[in-house]
């Protein structure tokens, strides 16, 4: 794989040797096994200390011995016997030099393996259920008849084609068509422009392609390979989400305090293998292998990090706030957040046709889990290079946003009425 010659960094060796057991209890929180690798991490780390420990001793030897050597040649002395010790130290020296790369490189797959801490403050639970409603926004719409499904308002008015483009790609795509189409270019310019103008972001284009180090920095790899597509002839692989090329843009380098908090903006078709989906249950927009988004990412201090990641999931909620839209934002619990993640914000708007909240973004603070993997620092007041700590958030997914738009603003004729935000950036105030 190629992500597994990348000397890169992940949890703090030294906080697991001297807070193991906290570390422990705070991975046993969120379910699964991956606290049980703390005891192969620490005895990886004492395997491979020990044998650089034995390296520097030898070495020392080696030098000491060979200046013995000189001092003997010089007064014409016998040293073979001598030199027989340099070449069996030298030996000695070449296979504890292997036995310690291989130690290393163990103790870095295990640690890339190892999720994020979850914040302290984190809820703690097993799954979804345990999820804390944080906040709820507006009333679920009435309707004076039986609303539809946006796959049903979508057909009937031509919005998009999932034949045609299962035709030209597989299942699990989507074709948008005439005013599908042009909608979907609305909602990207009207989220950019919001995000730029109103919260202060800068906007970036990146590309859409990315490579194996960036996947591992943000931590998809090597986590979620499978879901992933990757384009072997290149060693590069379809960004799952702008997240990935964005919060890399600053990877390996050293900020300085004035550049903090960076904000970042950007749209990008996400790809998606989602493993084991060949046979996607969902109809219509709601799960796909490829969907447009505008991701939100930060990069800012330790210190300024929670307050940050408060002001991105308002900044998330502000779009469906403008929209009129129904939502509600959750917490997730210790067993439900993502494998980088510290502490998350699910925000899930209400679709009357699926008559169920829809995830449309999910708001996360990484800590400095992401800027160890991607060796990206800041200098503090004191000149000592600290890890940043980064952030992002989807500000929003298109497809599920679209989804509540059909179905929250169907009318009685079948048309669809659009909230006056998006009137000027679509040109008209309905569809169809």
């Amino acid at each position: 794989m190629f992500w597994e010659d990348s000397g890169l960094f992940m949890l703090d060796i030294r906080l697991i040797r001297e807070q193991s057991e906290q570390i422990t209890a705070r991975l046993a929180a969120r379910g699964g096994e991956s606290h049980l690798r703390i005891n192969d991490i620490l005895e990886c780390d004492r395997e491979r200390r020990a044998a650089e420990t034995r390296l520097q001793q030898l070495q020392s030897d080696r030098k000491r011995i060979s200046k013995e050597i000189g001092q003997r040649k010089a007064k014409g002395e016998d040293t073979s016997s001598v030199e027989a010790e340099v070449r069996a130290l030298g030996d000695e020296v070449a296979k504890l030099n292997e036995e310690a790369a291989l130690l290393d490189a163990r103790q870095r797959d295990l640690l890339l393996q190892l999720p994020n801490l979850p914040h302290e403050g984190c809820p703690v639970g097993e799954d979804a259920s345990a999820n804390p409603e944080v906040r709820i926004w507006g009333e679920r719409p009435a309707y004076a008849f039986t609303p539809q499904s946006h796959v049903e308002i979508g057909e009937r008015l031509g919005l998009f084609d999932f034949e045609r483009a299962a035709k030209v790609s597989g299942s699990a795509f989507v074709c948008f068509t005439g005013a599908g189409a042009r909608l979907e270019r609305a909602l990207v310019n009207f989220l950019l422009d919001l995000h730029t103008r109103e919260h202060g972001y800068t906007e970036v284009s990146t590309p859409f392609v990315v490579r194996a180090e960036a996947l591992v920095g943000t931590s998809q790899l090597p986590k979620f390979e499978e879901q992933l597509y990757r384009c072997e002839r290149d060693e590069l692989y379809l960004a799952p989400t702008a997240e990935v090329p964005v919060t890399n843009l600053h990877r390996e380098e050293i900020l300085n305090p004035e550049q903090l908090p960076i904000r970042y903006t950007a749209y990008s078709p996400c790809f998606r293998r989602e493993a084991g989906s060949a046979g996607l249950g969902t109809r219509g927009l709601i799960r796909m292998h490829q969907f447009d988004k505008v991701e939100l990412v930060k990069i800012t201090t330790p210190e300024e990090s929670a307050q940050e990641l408060e002001k991105l999931t308002a900044d998330a909620e502000h779009v469906l706030q403008l929209l009129g839209l129904h939502y509600r934002t959750i917490e997730l619990c210790t067993g439900d957040i993502g494998f980088g993640s510290t502490r998350t914000y699910d925000i899930e708007v209400w679709a009357p046709g699926q008559q169920a909240y829809l995830e449309v973004s999910s708001c996360s603070s990484f800590g400095d889990f992401q800027a160890r993997r991607m060796n990206l620092r800041f200098k503090d007041g004191d000149g000592k290079n600290r890890f940043c700590h980064t952030l992002n958030g989807s500000g929003t997914a298109l497809p599920r946003l679209m989804v509540a738009l059909l179905e929250v603003y169907q009318q009685a004729d079948g048309s669809v009425r659009l909230p006056a935000p998006l009137h000027a950036y679509f040109g008209s105030e309905r569809l169809g």
